[in-house]
């Protein structure tokens, strides 16, 4: 019987030594897990308990978003900050976007913006909710982990919300924005009926439309090898991008700010499990769960 010994990686010390770089890098990644053995384990979620789950930080979620004070002057102030910042990087396309959503059209019908107002109405809880069950029930292993990603992000831009309050480029009625779920009196529109009086209507900084929509798509492209799932996982986030913009709901580093909160999703998901996202296995995996 032959007996197999590891060498550890640290056994080579002249590599090490020649690329400092490296071991910084490998201490910020090994860095945590801050939760204890017990809660890393890799193993198959119990229904009640996500389900309790994601009510309860929605629920927070929810509550710190819409208790945002809503001053109305400051977040207009920011918007043409940002507006004028796109300017001076050349990034500020919203408006022809918003214009050609607008624009375009068949006999009377503007089908272009009316898509795009649903889209952005609803598409994101169908496609989120789609996904979050798709893991559940295909990739039980990876569930918890790609969850606590989604939330994670969820609170990072709570706080943007509640620092930085941004008016949408919609409400810069003076710089020639086009409210397109106003104009064209869409179902679901932030600004109309009661729903603005139980949204935040200053919450556009980070984007978690983008937010959400990239983990979605990352999501599946990283838990399916069908080629035709990953084409549709990179296709969402894209034209959801120009859904938001379209229908002037964002800027574009609004869409900036929202794939910094998602990647701090990701690092605050490394930080407590000590393991990525969509790990297959993990030594600390309960092998009854398998």
């Amino acid at each position: 019987m032959g007996i197999l010994i590891r060498r550890p990686a640290s056994a080579s010390p002249t590599v090490d030594q020649a690329n400092p770089d490296r071991r910084l890098f490998a201490r910020v990644l090994t860095f945590g897990p801050l939760l204890p053995s017990r809660l890393r384990r890799m193993r198959r979620p119990i229904l009640w308990q996500e389900i309790a789950f994601i009510l309860v930080s929605y629920w927070i979620y929810s509550l710190i978003r819409d208790s945002v004070p809503t001053h109305e002057q400051p977040a207009t102030q920011h918007a043409r900050s940002v507006l004028n910042l796109e300017k001076t990087l050349h990034l500020n396309f919203e408006h022809s976007v918003n214009r050609f959503f607008d624009t375009v059209h068949w006999g009377g019908w503007h089908y272009l913006a009316n898509i795009a107002n649903y889209y952005y109405a609803v598409m994101h809880f169908i496609i989120v909710i789609g996904v979050l069950i798709w893991i559940y029930i295909k990739r039980p292993l990876q569930y918890r982990a790609a969850r606590t990603v989604l939330y994670a992000t969820n609170g990072i831009a709570a706080f943007g919300f509640w620092f930085y309050p941004l008016a949408p480029p919609r409400m810069l009625t003076s710089e020639g924005f086009i409210d397109t779920l106003v104009k064209y009196h869409t179902w679901g529109s932030l600004a109309s009926g009661g729903v603005s009086k139980i949204s935040n209507q200053y919450a556009a900084m980070p984007s978690l439309h983008i937010g959400w929509s990239l983990w979605a798509g990352i999501s599946v492209f990283m838990l399916t090898k069908q080629w035709w799932l990953r084409t549709i996982a990179l296709a969402y986030p894209i034209a959801t991008f120009f859904v938001i913009v379209g229908t002037a709901n964002h800027f574009v580093l609004d869409a900036v700010g929202g794939i910094i909160a998602l990647a701090g999703g990701f690092v605050v998901q490394h930080l407590l499990t000590g393991h990525t996202a969509y790990s297959v296995q993990s030594p600390l995996q309960d092998p009854l769960d398998v």
